[in-house]
């Protein structure tokens, strides 16, 4: 008994020690905006001069440094293309001081890139960030600006790991995945196709981006129900002090920006709200009529299709976006948001193929900053939907939609320069698929389905290692699943310049899409929950569930040779224990919709960054392999490329630093496709034993061979631009960009019909001038 009394006497005392001991410390958080708009600045430090006491802002512009002891400190901030920040503060023991703070922005300086490096730098020596690109409008704008417009379509292309096909778009590959095995966030809403059918440009303005991090693999609990990457996105809020705006023309579509207070910090002292309104649309089809020669008149037509068909062929593209938000700001950093999208997109090539989709979303999010802890509390809550058709000749109408809501609350802690966060989400949705195989053959489906999660994450930093375990436990309720998650991600910083780190973990997700492997070119992705109607077994193996499931194990190096020279190398492996597909080999209405199959993709990342006062140069190369197997054969999928490189360089000159011209050249080595062996005549039967198949007229029929055993030619494609910048006044400035797509003219496949043998290739040689006016 004296041993227990013992024991607990000095549990309790070592409780009162850390107690005292940690009561001996003070906190400092807040918010670093803009002066000019009250726009947070982000993922810049913040950091008590001469200690080693510091964070990083993360996308709404909140810091926090705890565990500081009491004292007289210099608050100092420094972040590319403001001025810096000496703020001195006094901290007593058990303070909890909020300092929200604004930075003017700097006149032109080629210091500048010293200091966005060193910021850079510095976040790479505390956060793990494996297979994570954190992107900003800025940037975007450092690719060629296609028709005046730089687009996070275009930038998302040359990151390492990613594969796209080009203008062929709502198509990116990510380390071996899908397209359905990637995620979209919009401000925490579910975004279900986020590009255009032309490959330039996503449904999003450019303008409105606050930050996008893009997550290849590798990625923690805080993210589920995808098995592949995640596109997590933040816009940010209107300027909160005056009426702002943008106009955007070129021969691709136009483009009008305009937001402003509706109470501004003046009026109010307290705090403030804002709108932000954003449109755009392509004409496209009927500019390129005139400017752009696209592509050879089909054979086989009637001197009135001929004629038909030569007066409005021109480049078939046309789509639509807007974007609202309002946003409501208090005084100590607590806001809540409401926000919606809307696109549409219509893809029309007389006598092949008709293709079109839409997509809406509504949704809010708030940020809530208790005022006694240097906690941060973050909800969602957002429904989303979207609608999808293709209309080809010979075959009937396929279609698909898929429709949901889904909802999310979660909380961050700040310990020192550890960082716990942990959440919950919920979610329901709806698919319906209707679609059309190569005989003709309808497999579809209609689920609902109902998900829960819960996840935790501690990230630690222990000397030179940043350990960031997290689990999340996914609920699956109309699949009765339940799927434990484990993931870590860790670095360590070998050195100053070099620096280790890997990352894995179990992935899970209910949706499937219905691409079809017997399609040249696949263009049609419809979505359904997972189906229960699937084999018991594969691979001899039972299944347990009827989800989608993934493990990931990725490793790498990052390291500066030099001192604006950065390198990473990251190899990958996904290995794909269980996936549901399209039944291709379906030749009956007897024959199951849906199989089961595994694979694993494998693959090696490189990317080297060199940025120095004008100039950035950027490389990326990415080597990959996938492999499937479905149960009788193994194959490799349409969108395994072998090779992708991808270089980007930009310039900047002229006496006040108003010119700058960018160049970006894409290389991949070309998509597997099924080839035909030939075509006959097939009898469907449709009566029966009662069929007179010597009289009776049958449909055209495909002998395939082997799935995806030929490759497509190569792709490749040079785009250059120039711009120049004109200030007209202190808020005012004129933008004239000249560009070229498609330099040397490539002739790039963006469409084959089987039947016809009929070839629509990408974009031509494009010239374009664009003009942006700012106010």
């Amino acid at each position: 008994m004296n041993i227990i009394k013992s024991i607990t006497f000095s549990f309790l005392l070592i409780i009162c020690f850390c107690a005292t001991a940690f009561s001996q410390t003070a906190s400092i958080k807040g918010f670093i905006k803009e002066e000019e708009t009250s726009e947070p600045v982000i993922f810049t430090s913040v950091y008590l001069k001469g200690t080693q006491y510091g964070a990083i802002t993360d996308v709404n512009g909140f810091y926090v440094i705890s565990k500081v002891p009491p004292g007289s400190y210099i608050l100092m901030i420094t972040s590319i293309g403001y001025d810096s920040l000496a703020n001195p503060i006094t901290l007593k023991s058990n303070d909890i001081k909020q300092e929200n703070l604004k930075l003017k922005k700097s006149h032109i300086s080629l210091k500048e890139v010293d200091i966005s490096a060193e910021n850079e730098k510095e976040e790479m020596q505390t956060q793990t960030n494996v297979s994570v690109a954190k992107i900003t409008s800025k940037q975007i704008s450092q690719i060629p600006a296609i028709g005046g417009q730089p687009d996070l379509a275009q930038y998302l292309q040359v990151l390492p790991g990613v594969i796209s096909t080009g203008d062929q778009g709502g198509q990116l590959y990510i380390q071996g995945g899908s397209p359905i095995q990637n995620e979209t966030l919009l401000d925490g809403m579910v975004i279900y196709n986020p590009f255009h059918s032309i490959g330039l440009f996503s449904i999003f303005d450019t303008d409105v981006l606050r930050s996008a991090d893009i997550y290849t693999g590798g990625f923690g609990a805080e993210y589920g129900d995808r098995i592949s990457s995640v596109m997590d996105i933040t816009t940010r809020d209107g300027n909160k002090k005056r009426i702002a705006g943008k106009v955007s023309v070129s021969p691709f579509g136009a483009k009008m920006l305009l937001e402003g207070p509706l109470k501004s910090e003046k009026q109010s002292g307290k705090g403030s709200s804002s709108f932000i309104l954003s449109a755009k649309n392509s004409y496209l089809e009927q500019t390129s009529k005139v400017l752009y020669k696209y592509m050879d008149t089909p054979s086989g037509l009637s001197p009135k299709e001929y004629f038909n068909y030569k007066d409005t062929v021109g480049l078939p593209f046309n789509y639509a976006d807007l974007y609202a938000k309002l946003s409501f700001n208090g005084a100590n950093g607590n806001k809540i948001n409401f926000f919606a999208i809307y696109s549409d997109d219509i893809v029309d090539y007389p006598y092949v193929a008709n293709f079109k989709w839409n997509s809406l979303g509504v949704g809010s999010n708030f940020v809530i900053v208790p005022s006694s802890s240097s906690m941060l509390i973050q909800g969602n809550f957002a429904y989303s939907d979207y609608n999808i058709s293709l209309n080809q000749a010979n075959l009937n109408t396929s279609t698909s939609s898929i429709g949901g809501f889904n909802a999310g609350l979660n909380w961050t802690d700040f310990i020192g320069k550890n960082e716990a966060k942990w959440g919950i989400e919920l979610s329901g949705i709806s698919t319906s698929l209707n679609y059309y195989n190569s005989l003709n053959l309808n497999i579809g489906d209609n689920e609902n389905s109902t998900e829960f999660a819960g996840f935790f994450d501690y990230k630690w930093v222990l000397g030179k290692f940043i350990i960031d375990p997290s689990f999340r436990l996914q609920d699956y309720a109309s699949l009765d699943a339940l799927s434990p998650e484990p993931r870590i991600s860790v670095k360590y910083n070998l050195s100053k310049n070099i620096r280790l780190k890997l990352a894995g973990g179990m992935y899970s997700q209910n949706l499937i899409a219905s691409n079809s492997p017997q399609d040249v070119v696949s263009l049609f992705s419809g979505f359904i929950a997972s189906p229960t109607n699937v084999q018991d077994s594969i691979n001899g193996k039972a299944v347990k569930s009827k989800l989608q499931l993934s493990d990931h194990a990725i490793l790498g190096v990052e390291f500066d040779p030099a001192k604006h020279l950065t390198v990473n190398v990251e190899g990958y492996l996904k290995y794909f224990p269980q996936l549901t597909v399209i039944n291709e080999d379906k030749i009956t209405d007897a024959d199951p919709d849906f199989i089961l199959e595994t694979g694993n993709a494998e693959g090696v990342d490189l990317s080297i960054k060199y940025e120095f006062k004008q100039f950035y140069f950027w490389t990326v190369y990415s080597l990959g392999y996938i492999h499937m197997n479905d149960g009788t054969e193994s194959y490799v999928p349409y969108y395994d490329r072998r090779h992708n490189i991808n270089f980007v360089g930009t310039y900047t000159f002229g006496k006040n630093l108003d010119w700058e011209t960018d160049v970006r050249w894409n290389f991949g080595s070309g998509f597997p496709f099924t080839p035909t062996q030939g075509n006959y005549e097939n009898i469907t039967f449709q009566n029966g034993i009662n069929t007179n198949y010597i009289t009776a007229n049958g449909t055209l029929g495909t002998l395939y061979g082997n799935i995806d055993s030929q490759r497509l030619p190569a792709y490749h494609r040079l785009d250059v631009s120039i711009k120049r910048h004109f200030m007209l006044g202190q808020n005012t400035s004129f933008d004239v960009v000249f560009s070229v797509t498609n330099v040397y003219n490539r002739k790039n496949i963006f469409y084959i019909d089987r039947v016809t043998d009929q070839i629509i290739y990408q974009m031509p040689i494009m010239p374009s001038i664009g003009i942006n006016f700012t106010f």
